[in-house]
């Protein structure tokens, strides 16, 4: 598994049982600077408070887990061109 030379999010280690993620994009003293509060509720439970609308789960089995779905949702959702629909001729009325 390679590293990100340049990731976008970060997960930060606040106390033994609690991390936030970053979003680097954000300046810190931006609000949308921290996305998530996660929480060690059983050494393999954690639960999240997500600080954005995105549609996660709340119970993952690590904060590593947390932060690989923010990555994946945010890398899938504009990784695709955009469907070109066919368009048809309009049909003539007799």
């Amino acid at each position: 598994m390679s590293a990100d030379p340049d990731p976008r999010y970060v997960l930060h280690r606040i106390t033994p049982s609690e991390w936030v993620i970053n979003d680097l994009r954000f300046a810190p003293d931006d609000p949308r600077h921290v996305v998530a509060c996660v929480y060690e509720m059983a050494p393999t439970e954690v639960e999240v408070v997500w600080l954005r609308d995105l549609p996660l789960a709340v119970r993952y089995g690590s904060p590593f887990e947390v932060l690989e779905q923010i990555e994946r949702i945010q890398s899938t959702s504009r990784a695709t061109r955009p469907i070109a629909i066919p368009h048809l001729p309009p049909l003539f009325a007799d």
